[in-house]
């Protein structure tokens, strides 16, 4: 019989203590990603929990060692922190290196890796990458993405946090989908159909009964046969919903706030991230400009001189055109699109009183793409109840879903972001499988 004990329980040393650490005998683990050899010794790069580290070991007395050094090994060295200047912006620390006593050899892989993972840009075909992506994933630029992502989701919490919300955890196997149509997946529940869930919506108008502020990071799934750089069928969406609304108004607010805690974030947490990937991060202002999707249709003909006037939504060229109209004209990388039709929204979007056939819902769109939807929605339940038939839904099949309506909720609305399209528009990523871990598209199931 053995007691464990936590007393003493530390992390591993991170770079910011290593780089006042100067001096200091050290003892660190990590794994080996790359190796460059000299006619003195060799440089050695380490990959650990928070960066790469660059160690120094000389030949003499070390010939054996590092004959056998190989990419990818798991090593503990033992080592001398001593200043140094390092120009490689993959590097971190970048002002102390780790002159090598000793490496001990904790594990060696099965076979070294069928691409080189030692070039400064991974130039693999994205295929090549996603198929091999718990390698290529090691590589500082892919890994780098993923941080920056982790980031966000972490700000996107602090800050909601911050002001009131609560966090909760919904269901992904759901007897309904949020959104309707035929984008959803069905699964076999025991002795019944069920469906993968497209957004956690009818449960964050249950949370606003409960706690008034909510939200939610979690997984969303849309079978969606697209195969396109901007859709994946299995995505990570940041919602939020909010009880006591005067207007939708109030959601976009809350959402300026939120993009700007998430960029102070990025600046204080990723800056060795985004100096690597060479990332603009957009400057959020007081004020985000804000159209009708009439006026945004307007806004475009007079651009192009295409007239998408009456089509229900904006199509990807718009959405560039309007995201450079809207630089160009308020200095705002970001711009609200307000005011889509009833028939383009979903059945719980509130229609506009002042505006028949359009609705208090809105998108943002971010460097030429739609990265949030959101809006005000329906609390009233017999006016949900008739809005559900107009859409040709049965009540019944929505039950659960209503009780919150008809046992009394507060005017609320809320939205969501794409986590992984946010992360793709700030760091000028064509493709969003590049800022998802392990993605799923309409060809993709494994790795």
């Amino acid at each position: 019989m053995k007691s464990i004990s936590d007393n003493g329980l530390r992390g591993p040393v991170s770079a910011a203590e290593l780089e006042n650490m100067t001096g200091e005998i050290v003892t660190i683990h990590g794994m080996i990603q790359r190796i460059r050899r000299l006619g003195w010794g060799a440089f050695i790069i380490l990959r650990r929990h928070d960066g790469l580290l660059q160690c120094v070991m000389g030949n003499e007395g070390n010939e054996e060692i590092l004959d056998k050094l190989e990419v990818e090994q798991s090593v503990e060295v033992t080592g001398t922190v001593k200043k140094a200047r390092i120009k490689d912006t993959s590097i971190h620390p970048n002002t102390v290196e780790l002159h090598l006593d000793s490496i001990e050899f904790i594990s060696l892989p099965a076979e070294l890796p069928p691409v080189d993972m030692t070039k400064k840009v991974l130039d693999l075909h994205i295929d090549t990458n996603l198929d091999l992506r718990p390698l290529s994933l090691r590589h500082p630029m892919e890994r780098a993405r993923l941080k920056v992502a982790e980031t966000l989701a972490s700000a996107f919490r602090n800050s909601l946090t911050g002001m009131g919300f609560t966090e909760i955890r919904t269901p992904k196997i759901c007897s309904a989908g949020a959104e309707g149509g035929a984008n959803i997946f069905k699964i076999q529940y025991f002795d019944r159909e069920a469906f993968l869930a497209q957004s956690p919506q009818f449960y964050k108008q249950m949370g606003v009964g409960i706690f008034e502020r909510v939200f939610e990071v979690g997984p969303v799934f849309r079978a969606e046969p697209h195969q396109t750089s901007r859709h994946i069928n299995e995505y990570t969406s940041l919602d939020f919903e909010m009880g006591f609304i005067s207007g939708f108004e109030e959601i976009m607010s809350v959402e300026i706030a939120i993009l700007r805690d998430c960029m102070e974030a990025l600046k204080r947490e990723c800056s060795v991230e985004l100096e690597m990937l060479g990332a603009d991060l957009p400057v959020i202002s007081e004020t985000i400009p804000s159209v009708t999707l009439e006026e945004a249709h307007r806004i475009t003909k007079e651009i192009s001189g295409k007239d998408n006037t009456g089509e229900p939504d904006l199509d990807p060229e718009e959405e560039k055109l309007l995201c450079a109209w809207s630089l160009e004209k308020w200095n705002s990388e970001f711009l609200f699109v307000t005011h889509f039709p009833t028939e383009k929204r979903p059945f719980y979007t509130m229609d506009d009183p002042d505006n028949p056939g359009t609705t208090l819902g809105f998108d943002l769109l971010f460097r030429g793409l739609e990265v949030t939807t959101g809006g005000q929605r329906i609390h009233d339940y017999d006016v949900q109840v008739e809005k559900m038939k107009a859409f040709g839904l049965d009540p019944e099949s929505f039950k659960s879903y209503l009780q919150a309506h008809k046992y009394g909720l507060p005017p609320h609305g809320g939205l969501a972001i794409g986590l992984e399209r946010l992360t793709a528009r700030i760091l000028g990523v064509d493709n969003i499988r590049l800022t998802t871990m392990f993605p799923r598209d309409v060809k993709r199931l494994t790795p």
